[in-house]
């Protein structure tokens, strides 16, 4: 992708009228013929909207993920570990499934399919505590198969988001639709809290999750048949055959900038403890009551929310630059949350909801900016897989240390996010360049 002054896209992705987006500018219809025509940000709020009812769904869970596998016999490293393995399958698998997006043209069957996976095994999780002996085990395959899902349907959704927000500004419609998903993120754990609060227990948290979970199902059909499948009819109106670039190569072609980038995110991710590792102190800590736990997590989400929204407009107005704020809130989040003192230990969750939300949001915003419009979905893949491997040695770091020496965590994310700011920086002059 050319670069432009001031890091502007060049029209229609910064199109201030969505109508000046036509399908021979690179953006097709939002909408079959036979359908009326949604606009750019109807389908951004759409999609919102589905990703509301479904975070109700996983992050209400990933929301007791810690105490849940706790109450089931875990120790602090194997809570790291699966959370952090978790997250690593969710970002790692995006590289296949990305790329075989791509190659396909199928979005929206591989959006579908993730989003169900999601519903169904969120809900499973109830029934670990009833399973004896086999109960921890099969909780923890439940975490990495509903993280999973994530990793089949995020580089294609992704992909139509970034279709859909091409017209108003990438920036703003990924701020957008993170605070429309962070609404979800809220409430999913205000409503495992009160359940749990009601019932003494956390598995009638997670079955009730079966609900929101339907709902995301049926929103996200109802979407799919109103918005239709613009990028296939694109390609096919086109004439274009299917990208059969292997998945060893898919990533020769990207620039220099996209790898500096996905390098520096990789480094925040493994800087960035799991939510898990840290409500896990909470509560053997004795700062935070099991119930309580979610109501802490929701906190973390509504400044996830508010983070993605700033950031989303102050990257559409003055670019990538506004990043440099991550590595520098990665780094505070070990040495505020692993605190003994509830209020310190709050506030670093708080900052670390925000971090979240600009790796979420803001930045999703300029790795689409950084690689060719019919590459996105193998971008996203390869992007997501660097922060996998990061992830998963992130988690098990986290794991260990929080619960050995604290002060060595803070070193070690501190240097790592040294490393991460020097890269992003790389990355702009790179741009600029």
């Amino acid at each position: 992708m050319s670069e432009h002054p001031g890091g502007a896209l060049p029209p229609p992705e910064r199109a201030a009228n969505p109508r000046a987006a036509t399908p021979g500018a690179g953006h097709a219809s939002w909408a079959p013929e036979s359908a009326p025509a949604w606009s750019p940000w109807r389908a951004v709020v759409g999609f919102g909207v589905v990703s509301l009812a479904a975070d109700m769904v996983y992050e209400g869970a990933r929301s007791i993920t810690g105490p849940l596998l706790a109450s089931l016999g875990a120790s602090a490293l194997l809570v790291g570990l699966v959370t952090g393995a978790g997250e690593a399958l969710a970002l790692v698998l995006r590289l296949p499934f990305g790329t075989r997006a791509d190659r396909s043209g199928g979005y929206w069957p591989m959006t579908i399919a993730g989003y169900g996976l999601t519903a169904v095994c969120v809900p499973a999780m109830a029934v670990t505590p009833f399973l004896g002996a086999a109960g921890l085990a099969v909780g923890c395959l439940l975490v990495l198969a509903e993280r999973t899902g994530k990793a089949v349907r995020s580089p294609a959704k992704s992909t139509l988001l970034a279709h859909a927000a091409g017209p108003v500004g990438l920036g703003r419609g990924f701020g957008v639709h993170k605070a429309l998903d962070q609404v979800g993120a809220f409430a999913g754990p205000l409503l495992v809290a009160a359940v749990a609060a009601l019932t003494g227990a956390l598995w009638p948290a997670l079955a009730v999750l079966a609900v929101p979970g339907a709902a995301a199902m049926g929103l996200l059909v109802w979407l799919r048949r109103r918005t239709g499948d613009p990028l296939r009819e694109q390609a096919r109106a086109a004439g274009a055959a299917p990208d059969r670039t292997s998945l060893l190569r898919a990533g020769r072609d990207l620039p220099r900038a996209f790898w500096l980038f996905a390098a520096s995110a990789g480094l925040a991710t493994a800087g960035l403890v799991t939510f898990g590792v840290i409500s896990y102190h909470l509560v053997t800590r004795q700062l935070v009551a099991p119930a309580a736990v979610p109501l802490v997590y929701a906190a973390a989400m509504a400044a996830e929310a508010v983070a993605a929204l700033a950031t989303g407009w102050a990257h559409d107005r003055w670019g990538g630059r506004i990043l440099i704020v991550l590595p520098l809130m990665v780094a505070a989040v070990p040495a505020l949350a692993f605190s003994d003192a509830v209020g310190i230990a709050i506030i670093g969750v708080l900052i670390w909801g925000a971090a979240t939300g600009l790796q979420d949001s803001t930045v999703k915003a300029l790795v689409a900016q950084l690689v060719p419009a019919g590459r996105r979905a193998t971008g996203y893949g390869l992007f997501a897989a660097v922060q996998g491997v990061a992830a998963v040695a992130g988690g098990a770091l986290a794991g260990a240390l929080s619960a050995r020496s604290v002060p060595a965590l803070v070193a070690v994310v501190a240097v790592l996010q040294l490393a991460a700011l020097a890269l992003l920086i790389g990355t702009l002059r790179t741009r600029r360049a």
